[in-house]
């Protein structure tokens, strides 16, 4: 009787042991592609897009990063595995040099290097968490304008600025006023620590607050939102600051749109199909003159 029953319990102890055996492979590959990536392309108007993956076909791989915990600089001795890739994009071993050379050889912050460097000493802020931020958000742009009316290097709102200090006086409009690099990361940086201070130590819902809003994040019962371009938004400032931060290697696909273009101008994050509430505030660059009063405003469109 005792080998009978044995016999009947045989297939599920089977069935258990593929179960943990999946189980155990599902594991091992998700901790071997959670890793940071940038992709890229430049479109037809020559703007760089950067995304933490891969939209659709347009997009190359830009950066391979290792994997880093959410809201966090990577560990600096993390040693990237390899990179497989079905397009077959050539790949070669670059530094943390490399990428800051990149930055380096772009006109637009070359030209503002000098005062976000300055705004990072005096608002107690990583230059490499500022210079991830005003990527995504601007691309240095300094005349930068969002259809939603976000203007500068750190699309501050004209409302924000009035809350942090840069009220419309009635002489210079504000919109000008946020036009000027110096005024503007003052405004911008001022914004960004009282959001770490609403969210110590969640670097994640400071950078969704500075997307979407605080409201929006204490909405989400303090979670990013689920807004598409808010929690790409999150991600792609999160992977630039990683790889400005990290002393670790990269690899680097030096072929495809975006590795054969030039130090981007302008970078935008991810523009998706299924648009969130925070959509248009930080991602479309248009001119500037378009939302000064004196000029009829004219809402950019995407190509």
């Amino acid at each position: 009787m005792g080998a009978r029953v044995n016999k009947q319990r045989q297939p599920g102890l089977e069935w258990l042991g593929k179960l943990w055996y999946l189980l155990a492979l599902s594991l091992l590959f998700l901790s071997a592609t959670a890793r940071s990536e940038i992709w890229a392309f430049v479109d037809d108007r020559g703007v760089t897009r950067f995304a933490a993956e891969q939209i659709d076909p347009r997009y190359a791989l830009f950066f391979l990063g290792a994997e880093a915990p959410s809201g966090r600089a990577p560990d600096p001795g993390a040693t990237p595995t390899g990179l497989r890739d079905p397009a077959g994009l050539a790949r070669s071993a670059a530094s943390r040099a490399w990428l800051l050379g990149f930055l380096d050889r772009s006109p637009l912050y070359r030209s503002v290097r000098q005062p976000i460097a300055q705004a990072a000493i005096s608002h107690g802020l990583e230059l490499e968490l500022l210079q991830a931020l005003i990527a995504a958000e601007s691309g240095f742009e300094a005349l930068a304008v969002s259809p939603k009316g976000a203007i500068g290097l750190m699309q501050v709102m004209p409302a924000t600025a009035a809350r942090f200090g840069l009220p419309n006086d009635g002489r210079t409009p504000v919109q000008k006023k946020l036009a000027d690099p110096a005024l503007n990361l003052s405004t911008g940086s001022r914004y960004l620590r009282h959001l770490m201070g609403l969210f110590p130590g969640q670097l994640e819902l400071v950078l969704a607050a500075y997307n979407a809003g605080e409201g929006a994040v204490q909405r989400a019962g303090n979670a990013v939102p689920n807004y598409p371009e808010t929690q790409n938004y999150v991600k792609t400032v999160l992977q630039l600051y990683r790889l400005l931060k990290s002393a670790e290697p990269l690899q680097v696909a030096q072929s495809g749109a975006a590795a054969a273009a030039e130090p981007p101008s302008r970078v935008l994050p991810l523009l998706s199909e299924v648009r969130g509430g925070a959509f248009g505030r930080a991602n479309m660059i248009g001119p500037f003159e378009t939302l000064l009063p004196s000029r009829p405003t004219k809402i950019p469109t995407e190509p």
